[in-house]
């Protein structure tokens, strides 16, 4: 009888241990279906996770539109340059010229020859949306406006806005003046990472200047606290435009909306284009900046291996709950000769979600790795021979 029982007990064993690899497979690959993006009111939009780029969803994203007052997000990270790289300062006076205080459109309320702070002008742009605020802080950073509107194309260049070509720096109509949705969004993913110390002032709900107390036209700020900007824009031609950031649960997201028909509608397509990433999308942290993944050879060197590490954070957006199915693959550059720089990429890190490479990363030494003696180099060039 222990002879018959011994092959059901194995034959059981080996169902259950399949049925066990079966599960774990489903449950590492099963994932919530994701559907289209949501049908909103705009002319075009784009969604992007701010930490990695990716985009997850867009609409008509590089149709070229007329951007509005959305054109102050690229003079507000010219006067952010401006500030970081002190040729300016946010107590610096600033003399309001004419041209400035005779501009169109929404104003700041600042006077002729009035000397008023970087600081100030700054929120009138940021907040209000002021069109005199803006001239006089392009004036003051570029020297004149067509001088600002030369660094602002520059800019645009240097973060690949391939789309976009600036006029002036208010955003009043101009026909040679054009951006696209995905533009803007890396324009205003450039603004979080580069400047968090000014970024503040998207969130800012009203600003006072002269007795004149004025309400940030961000409907947003007030309906949902995760949202902490970033710039409205309208024109009879450009429609209601609407550049939203918001950070749940240390996610942040981008939604650019252009073209809409009313105030109420772009922030109702922004809310609904938001909540489509959130519910479905998750950014993950797969390894941290200088996790040691290989220790290769090094030939030649004063030491005969060194660790291969990622060289920043790895960091992906997927859909809930797949990122136990992501795969990773590295690569070196073999052979590994000495003398190696402590930044000089020696690999990569790539993962993929089974069809498509959804990020690289680059692998670096640990340290630098200086040349060895004449006597390992003479023998590691014998080694390299015989490979």
């Amino acid at each position: 009888m222990p002879q018959t029982r011994a092959p059901h007990a194995l034959t059981l064993f080996a169902a259950l241990f399949v049925l066990s690899s079966l599960a774990t497979a489903y449950r590492a690959s099963a994932s919530v279906p994701i559907p289209k993006p949501p049908t909103v009111d705009a002319r075009g939009y784009i969604l992007i996770d701010s930490a990695t780029g990716r985009v997850l969803g867009e609409m008509n994203a590089d149709q070229r539109m007329e951007p509005a007052s959305l054109t102050k997000l690229m003079t507000g990270y010219g006067v952010f340059k401006a500030l970081q790289e002190r040729r300016l300062a946010l107590n610096d006076p600033v003399s309001i010229s004419e041209r400035a205080w005779r501009s169109e459109g929404s104003r700041t309320f600042v006077q002729v020859g009035m000397q008023v702070p970087v600081e100030t002008l700054v929120q009138g742009m940021i907040v209000q949306s002021g069109n005199d605020a803006t001239i006089a802080l392009a004036e003051k950073v570029g020297g004149t406006e067509d001088g600002f509107v030369q660094l602002m194309n520059t800019y645009a260049q240097q973060l690949g806005m391939k789309g976009t070509r600036f006029a002036n720096s208010t955003g009043l109509p101009d026909p040679n003046m054009y951006t696209t949705a995905r533009d803007i969004a890396i324009l205003s993913r450039a603004i979080v990472r580069e400047f968090p110390q000014y970024y503040r002032w998207y969130s800012q709900r009203e600003f006072v200047w002269n007795n004149i107390r004025q309400q940030n036209r961000n409907g947003l700020l007030g309906r949902d606290p995760s949202v902490d900007g970033i710039k409205t824009g309208h024109t009879e031609t450009a429609g209601y435009c609407l550049a939203t950031s918001a950070n749940r649960n240390g996610m942040r997201l981008i939604s650019v909306v252009m073209g809409s028909s009313s105030f109420k509608a772009r922030e109702d397509a922004s809310a609904a284009l938001l909540n489509h990433g959130y519910t479905f999308y998750e950014t993950v942290k797969l390894r941290s900046r200088g996790a040691a993944l290989l220790k290769p050879r090094v030939f030649k060197g004063a030491v005969d291996s060194v660790d291969a590490v990622v060289g920043s954070d790895v960091i992906v957006t997927v859909p809930r709950g797949s990122a136990a199915t992501l795969k990773t693959q590295t690569s070196l550059k073999e052979p590994l000769i000495a003398p190696l720089a402590a930044g000089a990429a020696i690999g990569e890190l790539t993962i993929s979600d089974g069809a498509d490479v959804i990020a690289r990363v680059p692998l670096l030494p640990a340290q630098a790795v200086a040349a060895g003696g004449i006597w390992s180099r003479m023998t590691d060039t014998v080694s390299l021979w015989m490979r």
